[in-house]
């Protein structure tokens, strides 16, 4: 097979946030299949590169590329554009209450230019059996676990058939069962040629999985070659 173009290319990037620098010379290139853990301390900017990747945070300095898009040369008008390449799944599920779980997935592909509604309920079903609520379309989201908000929200990340998967801290409210299956499910839909990130503070489960590393550490985005026997402190 041909050899696939990156999916993520920083090379030596400023990270900021607001006016202040959270990490400094960062390189980082990520491809299609690839799972990766993005760790660090509250406040060592995993949150913010994840922002810079998805256009929230403006990109300033140095070079960087994401999923077709200069983020150096990205005008706000575009940002809509790169963001239906990229899923996003937040800690706090981030549901609309006042709607059906079918609802909450076509609301957004309304929303990113979706327009047949025989399309769109294909695959409003089509990502909500991949992510095992094939029968939960017709539920509230407080009719559901947090566990089975969280698939929804992962369901939502990928209506688009997005190439990146950017999940920060998906399992930060859920017992460690169902992390274990987020966890899983995560790791499952990077197999399918996705570039899945996962930023996490649960270095238990990170142990049952193969993938990379990534830390945030003192203004620097560093590869280490496994998972941290335990937490570090402040973590």
């Amino acid at each position: 097979m041909p050899p696939t173009s990156p999916i993520i290319e920083l090379h030596d990037a400023r990270i900021f946030q607001r006016e202040n620098l959270v990490l400094n010379q960062v390189d980082l290139t990520v491809s299609a299949g690839e799972f990766i853990y993005l760790v660090g301390r509250t406040g060592s900017g995993k949150s913010s590169l994840m922002r810079t990747l998805y256009g929230d945070l403006p990109f300033v300095e140095g070079e960087g590329h994401v999923a077709g898009f200069n983020l150096r040369k990205l005008k706000r008008r575009q940002v809509p554009y790169l963001r239906r390449k990229i899923g996003i799944v937040f800690q706090d599920f981030q549901l609309l209450g006042d709607r059906t779980v079918n609802e909450n997935l076509t609301f957004v592909m309304r929303s990113t230019g979706w327009k047949d509604k025989k399309a769109m309920n294909a695959k409003v079903q089509e990502v909500l059996e991949k992510v095992g609520l094939g029968n939960k379309g017709y539920k509230m989201p407080h009719e559901l676990s947090g566990g089975e908000q969280q698939r929804v929200s992962i369901a939502r990340a990928l209506v688009n058939d997005p190439e990146l998967v950017l999940a920060d801290e998906p399992t930060g409210n859920l017992d460690p069962e169902t992390t274990a299956e987020i966890v899983d499910l995560l790791y499952s839909i990077s197999h399918g040629g996705r570039c899945v990130i996962m930023a996490t503070h649960d270095y238990t489960h990170m142990k049952k999985v193969n993938a990379r590393v990534v830390r945030c550490e003192e203004g620097k985005l560093l590869e280490i070659s496994a998972a941290p026997a335990v937490p570090a402190p402040g973590e």
